[in-house]
């Protein structure tokens, strides 16, 4: 009888989890976490911190605290693995021998490099104890500030908003996420942010944080500005949590490097999620998704491969559904920039591969309430930003992963304008198999 080690219990670690019990019913499987909340949706904690979903509902397979999964769960941090030995050490446990292991640590908020990050009311949103502490500050705050004008630093500014917080909201570039979005997308968003009372600041980024007695009581801009908060937000980017995988002497990068087997440079350790920087043979490049749906079906390759019925991870369309500011978007695909801003950092409910942008042009039109962007190459649409209305989203996914020829409408689609969106839905309807 084999035993199965998961070090993780995000999505690609549980993913992994259930399909090896799945498919072996006798051999002992691990899942080792030291998150003492186990298995949880993770992008669900924005609509927890907002007050939106209770939070028994991010919970859907546990039940009083226990994994309802059929494998050992235990609550310990992993201090060493050794691939000599095919074994770990655990605290408290001690060491466990595997013949299989999955590394799907997954990844972490960087912290600020500046004075006061150590006081009382610095928060960050990683995970369910983050939240718990944030909600828990909230009863005394009244003004925070929030950096990082990315997903997490919305998530944030929203939830800290829907408390009843005065929000600032430190914007380092031109717009919300000027690295994906382009600026009328980010226009819409932000617009909702200021409805919301979200006061925001372009072109700002904070110096220091202030503090008395050692809680936080205001902050200071690169600009020289001050101004008076109770707490400090922070959701810049995140960083792969290779550190085990890095002092067992694994192949490394900015995450744990993987073949499109999710194997590592040991045979028998594999790796998926956050933390892995998967190898495409397509295009020669390593890259990560942070990405829940990715991560999901990596755990589920990754258990196939450990368990020896081989199959290749093959990176499908990059595909994302989120709430900016209150409005449904969907980015499918390769969509460059919104501007270069040099080089790109790694944050969550983000894809390496949709900064991958071949020869292309895009075409654009949309209203103060939807937005429609496409990317189109010589022979396809190769990307896709739909803010808004989402009647297009089925059709451009389609016509994206299955590499649809467009060239009879592309002229009509770089010309197009406010018909845009009837004409990739006629020729959808037109095409589709």
């Amino acid at each position: 009888m084999s035993r199965y080690i998961i070090i993780g219990t995000g999505i690609s670690g549980f993913s992994a989890a259930q399909t090896l019990r799945d498919l072996d019913a006798e051999s002992d499987i691990l899942l080792i976490s030291d998150d003492p909340q186990g298995f949880y949706s993770r992008p669900g904690l924005a609509y927890y911190l907002s007050g939106e979903i209770p939070e028994k509902q991010l919970f859907l397979f546990s039940k009083k605290g226990k994994l309802l999964l059929d494998v050992q769960h235990l609550i310990a941090r992993v201090t060493r693995v050794d691939p000599q030995s095919h074994s770990i050490q655990i605290d408290p446990g001690g060491k466990l021998v595997y013949d299989r292991l999955l590394l799907a640590t997954g990844s972490l908020a960087i912290p600020l490099k500046i004075p006061g990050t150590d006081l009382q009311g610095v928060v960050k949103l990683d995970n369910m104890q983050d939240a718990r502490r944030i909600l828990a500050l909230v009863r005394n705050s009244k003004t925070a500030v929030v950096v990082g004008g990315g997903v997490v630093g919305l998530e944030l500014s929203e939830g800290l908003a829907a408390r009843g917080i005065k929000v600032h909201f430190l914007i380092r570039g031109d717009w919300f996420w000027s690295n994906i979005l382009a600026e009328a997308e980010a226009s819409m968003v932000e617009k909702r942010l200021a409805h919301d009372g979200v006061c925001l600041h372009h072109h700002e980024e904070i110096a220091e944080i202030l503090g008395r007695n050692g809680k936080v009581m205001g902050f200071r801009t690169t600009s020289g500005q001050v101004i008076n908060c109770n707490m400090v937000a922070i959701g810049i980017s995140v960083k792969a949590c290779h550190e085990l995988a890095q002092e067992a002497n694994l192949k490394t990068d900015r995450g744990i490097l993987v073949d499109e087997y999710l194997q590592t440079s040991e045979s028998d350790i594999f790796a998926a999620g956050d933390v892995a920087q998967i190898f495409d043979p397509l295009n020669g490049h390593y890259s990560i998704d942070n990405l829940w749906y990715p991560g999901r079906k990596q755990g589920r390759i990754a258990a196939f491969n450990m368990l020896g019925h081989t199959q290749m991870y093959q990176r499908t369309v990059a595909m994302n559904v989120l709430r900016l500011g209150g409005v449904m978007t969907t980015i499918i695909g390769s969509i460059g920039t919104g501007r270069d801003e040099g080089p790109v950092y790694t944050s969550r409910g983000f894809s390496e591969t949709w900064q991958q942008l071949p020869n292309s042009i895009a075409a654009e039109s949309g209203t103060d309430v939807s937005h429609l962007r496409l990317v189109v190459g010589e022979h396809q649409v190769i990307g896709a930003v739909i803010m808004g209305d989402q009647k297009l989203s089925r059709p451009l996914q389609e016509m994206i992963n299955q590499q649809v020829e467009i060239t009879p409408i592309r002229q009509q689609l770089l010309e197009a304008g406010p018909p845009l969106g009837q004409l990739v839905m006629d020729y959808w309807l037109k095409t589709r198999k």
